[in-house]
């Protein structure tokens, strides 16, 4: 029989690359290959050519009982092979580790949630409610050719009251125990794309000129080193808490006027984890793609940035466009902002059935229920179920060969991977979830 680990390599070597082209992701080869492990033929949606999704749906045996929904992504992110230390979609194991794109993201999830729930698709065992197990395509580009048309066109089988998902975070050291992180939403995306226009002439001479490119500069520089707002929420005070880390730094972190003065101490140490902690508690952005001109002897009449924003719940369109408008300053008149994505915070509750059903599989496996509650400073499919009232989370269980910060630094990173140990605990914990969860 096949194990997760094992699946989860041939997922790797299936190297569905979503590059955001239509064209990209082939998810159908990792269709396939979940086909043949579960040796049941599923709903299989295809809204491009050989951008598969792959849905099973079985029914309960309890009438009215809870339905939970299972739904990893079979695609992952480009892989630039000269900062690799090996080929990135071999699924080499060394040292303990499997090397390979999506091996944290999140094919190591998805490889462990099929092999927990294959029990109840084969018939080996009865849910109590309705058992969804949605495998789907284009997951690192929106969605659109995946989750999107699924929850919007075909809610009677793809939804659940409850869901399981990304993100799985290695547990946070307190003591002798670890705090198992249970990702319980995630920031807003508010993507938007800033345009300015200018005057064409000869690039020979420039004096004088309305240089397109230099008023989004302008904006540009403003927004770089203007410091964004931040906002110290539940869930972030309960994760600060539960850091391994001196009560000062702690009660730092935790307030808003030395919050920032104990991220900039906290990089000197441990980057990647101050990355998150600033991510986590403010309001970000990020300008990732700029264009302008058509040729060099052209002074550009055009040009455009696209912006990577975040934020926190309670802030909305309004405020980002505010915070925006203040970081410009004068450079705000010379352009013009216009939204990409509108899509608000989202956070779930704790403290129901599956909660529970996660403390007990932690407690049968870890010796205690302490879950940490988690904001994600990412977007994930579970934002579509939210909006329609499923309480979505993300788990996994790690052993100790890899902390919080350095997995952190994995996320679409060079030589992402994940512990051996790690797959079979995840799936040990999943295993036991279910159990729990789907108790008659």
């Amino acid at each position: 029989m096949t194990s997760s680990l094992n699946l989860m390599r041939e997922l790797i070597r299936n190297a569905c690359v979503n590059d955001g082209s239509v064209a990209s992701g082939q998810e159908v080869r990792s269709v396939t290959t979940l086909v043949e492990f579960f040796g049941v033929e599923g709903t299989v949606f295809e809204p491009a050519p050989g951008r598969q999704s792959l849905v099973y749906r079985v029914k309960g045996s309890v009438e009215g009982a809870p339905s939970l929904a299972l739904v990893p992504h079979l695609d992952v992110v480009p892989a630039d092979n000269d900062g690799w230390t090996v080929d990135p979609f071999r699924a080499e194991i060394i040292d303990g580790f499997v090397y390979g794109r999506g091996a944290v993201d999140m094919l190591n999830v998805a490889a462990a949630l099929a092999f927990a729930v294959r029990p109840y698709l084969t018939g080996e065992k009865i849910p109590g409610g309705d058992l969804v197990f949605c495998a789907v395509a284009d997951e690192e580009s929106g969605g659109s050719l995946g989750a999107v048309p699924l929850v919007e066109k075909s809610w009677d089988l793809v939804g659940a009251d409850y869901l399981l998902t990304e993100v799985a975070y290695p547990g946070l050291p307190v003591g002798d125990r670890r705090r198992i992180p249970v990702s319980v939403g995630e920031k807003g995306a508010y993507w938007s794309r800033l345009s300015a226009t200018g005057t064409p002439g000869h690039g020979s001479a420039p004096y004088g000129s309305d240089n397109a490119i230099a008023k989004l500069a302008s904006a540009l520089v403003g927004l770089f080193n203007t410091p964004t707002p931040a906002l110290i929420g539940d869930e972030w005070t309960v994760f600060a808490d539960s850091l391994n880390l001196d009560e000062e730094v702690v009660a730092r972190l935790k307030d808003v006027d030395s919050l920032d003065a104990a991220i900039d101490d906290m990089a000197v140490e441990d980057p990647s984890l101050a990355s998150y902690v600033h991510a986590a508690t403010h309001l970000t952005v990020s300008p990732n793609m700029v264009d302008g001109g058509t040729r060099s002897n052209v002074i550009p009449d055009r040009s455009g940035a696209n912006l990577d924003i975040r934020a926190l719940p309670g802030m909305d369109r309004s405020f980002v466009e505010s915070h925006l408008h203040k970081a410009m300053g004068s450079a705000a008149d010379l352009v013009e902002i216009e939204p990409i994505m509108d899509n608000p915070a989202n956070i779930s509750p704790t403290g129901n059935r599956l909660w529970e059903a996660i403390a007990a599989g932690v407690e049968e496996l870890e010796g205690h229920r302490e879950l940490v509650p988690t904001l994600m400073t990412v977007a994930t499919d579970a934002r579509f179920w939210r909006a329609r009232g499923t309480v979505c989370y993300g788990v996994g269980l790690f052993d100790d060969a890899m902390s919080f910060s350095e997995m952190l630094s994995l996320f679409h990173g060079h030589d992402e991977r994940v512990s051996v140990e790690s797959v079979g605990r995840t799936t040990d914990l999943y295993i036991r979830v279910l159990d729990h969860f789907l108790s008659p």
